[in-house]
């Protein structure tokens, strides 16, 4: 489809797709994204379809942010894993990891296992690392009884509503990462990096840009400055990129922040950031940072058998606190390294 076509697509309340397969509209009527895809005739295979239609899709992804497919009944891992061939690149591994994921079958994960009484702020995947995935595709296997949307943002959107002065400042400094592993908090090191090699965490580290402090009794303290604005490879456009906000202590649930913080210094946290030389992030920034997230995130429930396929470069994701058993299955795909949109 060119172009054109795709533009009038998106001024039509409903088009209809090459030979009347599926229907495309905006879930919402006041944001583009998600766009959502539903067939519309019986039987439709969506892996097949979008095979075919892979050109499209990449592009609809591009222009969207995020697809939600509706209706087609992807929701087991092998399923999952032919969509994302369909239309993407070969599946990534979950690398330098910074919250708890089950492997199900070869690189098909379950989004994060957080408690689920809690939520998790929005993000984009792996921001923090030298290469992350530019898609990222979720599958509802189960929806909860009650709550547990994957809530999603524009950060193109997120970008033009932060004060010039703020982010310039970011521009100008970058922002730092610091993580603790060992303190009884978060996940080991170990985990983090897949392997009990202290060199080879340290060769690991050094090559990504990382720099790394072994503690008494094993403990690891590890500091990463990045940029918090990063173009994207396709189209060139400055975005919103980071997790500055996300990984800010005082971005924590009250609870929680209180008793890390009667136990650690800010520099002790399990993790925590900072400007790119060290000086802590003001307090009115970072509020300001959460006020335009939530002013940009739309939500809609989970239905089983749902695939979202997010740019995560375009689009943030978090996950709402949720009642009963809930299984979402997430895949990566198509690294893209720092080193290639600098």
């Amino acid at each position: 489809m060119t172009m054109k076509k795709i533009g009038a697509a998106r001024r039509k309340a409903v088009s209809v797709s090459q030979e009347s397969l599926v229907t495309m509209r905006p879930l919402f009527e006041h944001n583009p994204l998600p766009l959502l895809v539903e067939p519309a005739a019986s039987h439709v295979d969506l892996v097949e379809w979008a095979a075919a239609n892979r050109e499209q899709v990449q592009q609809l992804v591009l222009e969207h942010g995020g697809i939600l497919f509706r209706g087609f009944h992807i929701a087991k891992p092998e399923e999952l894993s032919a969509f994302v061939e369909a239309v993407s690149d070969a599946l990534l591994e979950y690398r330098e990891r910074s919250s708890p994921r089950s492997q199900i079958s070869g690189n098909i994960y379950t989004s994060t296992d957080h408690p689920p009484e809690h939520s998790i702020f929005l993000h984009n995947e792996n921001s923090y690392q030298e290469t992350w995935p530019l898609k990222i595709f979720f599958a509802c296997a189960i929806a909860a009884e009650q709550g547990g949307a994957t809530p999603i943002a524009d950060c193109r959107k997120i970008y033009a509503k932060i004060d010039p002065a703020i982010r310039q400042r970011f521009a100008d400094k970058g922002w730092m990462y610091v993580r603790n592993f060992g303190d009884g908090f978060g996940l080991p090191w170990q985990t983090v990096f897949q392997t009990d090699d202290k060199a080879a965490v340290e060769e690991y580290c050094r090559h990504k840009g990382i720099e790394l402090e072994w503690k008494d009794g094993g403990r690891l303290r590890t500091r990463a400055i990045r940029p918090a604005i990063t173009r994207h490879p396709k189209t060139g456009q400055e975005l919103w990129f980071n997790h500055l906000t996300f990984f800010h202590v005082s971005t924590l649930e009250p609870s929680i922040r209180d008793a890390l913080l009667a136990e650690f210094g800010e520099e002790d946290l399990p993790t925590n950031t900072f400007y790119g030389d060290g000086s802590p992030i003001e307090p009115e920034v970072l509020d300001e940072l959460r006020r335009i997230y939530h002013e940009e995130t739309v939500s809609f429930p989970w239905q089983v058998g749902d695939v979202l396929m997010l740019d995560n470069m375009i689009a943030a994701h978090a996950r709402d606190p949720f009642v009963g058993k809930r299984q979402i299955l997430t895949a990566m795909a198509e690294p893209v390294s720092r080193s290639s949109v600098s």
